[in-house]
């Protein structure tokens, strides 16, 4: 029978938790050559690579990927079964492996995810963020329990997996107080050439903001477009553009980055889904986002 050199899974492990050999031999207090010694020696086991170069650092190749959340669960197990030895309380949370589409806002993804973690049972959220298909290929094979979704699961992925709707909320636009006094007089015929930051073409609020735009006829003038959401707001913040947000989040974002409302996008929703393997959310933690998304998401009065 092969045996696995726990040893050296660990050093891999920290490796890769740490995001290099320098930062992990100084966790580990060991010679950085020691530690890159026992990788060298797990690879050779598995007789594939594990790690890659990647800038100063490293990156886990597909398969380091898949040893390193099987080491993950072995030292976390390690862990109770010390505690265990020790007296100590133990109580195994509840894994729960979720994955956000990038252009998912951030403000939108804690909004649905908090209830998992007023469950009963202890719960331990493990969020991961990617473009739907890969975030797709990863629920296909179990990485992930749930994929949080500004759309359903397109045609062309070929993942068997069903797409669940949460809710839908309302879109606003919004800008720091100068811009919104330039602007709001005449809204929306007053954002015609008026400075916008988008989120990138191909994203469902990028397409619903475009046939918004050509409906009541203004063409703005793009100063931005970002992958990220939470970016796009911070240059909204420091008054780079105006911007559309979810009118569930237009709260804490005007709290957050000290933005006000121009006007409401009539007629434009931003909708929002759980992509599962799973026909019927049986999961807690999912059952638990499904229940409570749709106040989560409703419009706020005024």
């Amino acid at each position: 029978m092969e045996w696995l050199n726990y040893h050296h899974l660990y050093y891999f492990w920290v490796v890769a938790r740490e995001g290099g050999v320098t930062r992990a031999a100084e966790v580990l207090q060991l010679a950085q050559a020691t530690v890159s010694a026992q990788v060298r020696e797990l690879e050779k086991a598995v007789k594939t690579p594990l790690l890659a170069r990647s800038g100063r650092g490293v990156a886990l190749t597909p398969t380091g990927e898949a040893v390193y959340r099987y080491a993950d669960e072995i030292f976390s197990l390690g862990r109770e079964l010390q505690d265990l030895l020790a007296g100590r309380p133990i109580g195994k949370p509840l894994r729960f492996r979720v994955g956000v589409v990038d252009a998912v806002p951030k403000l939108v993804a804690h909004q649905l995810l908090e209830p998992a973690l007023r469950l009963a049972e202890p719960v331990r959220l493990t969020c991961v963020e990617g473009k739907l298909e890969r975030l797709a290929a990863e629920l296909a094979v179990h990485n992930l329990d749930v994929v949080l979704s500004d759309a359903p699961l397109p045609p062309s992925v070929k993942a068997k997996a069903y797409s669940h709707l949460l809710g839908e909320s309302g879109v606003v636009v919004v800008g720091v107080p100068a811009l919104v006094a330039a602007h709001q007089s005449g809204f929306p015929k007053s954002l015609d050439a008026a400075p916008f930051l988008l989120p990138l073409e191909g994203t469902a609020l990028r397409r619903s903001l475009e046939q918004w735009f050509a409906e009541v006829g203004v063409r703005p003038a793009v100063r931005g477009e970002f992958e990220d959401s939470a970016l796009l707001k911070a240059f909204g913040g420091a008054g780079e553009g105006l911007f559309a947000i979810p009118s569930a989040t237009e709260r804490a974002v005007r709290r957050q980055y000290g933005v006000r409302r121009v006007g409401r996008a009539v007629g434009l929703r931003e909708r929002f889904y759980a992509v599962s393997v799973e026909r019927r959310l049986k999961h807690p933690a999912v059952a638990a986002i499904s229940a409570t998304a749709r106040r989560h998401l409703a419009d706020p009065a005024g």
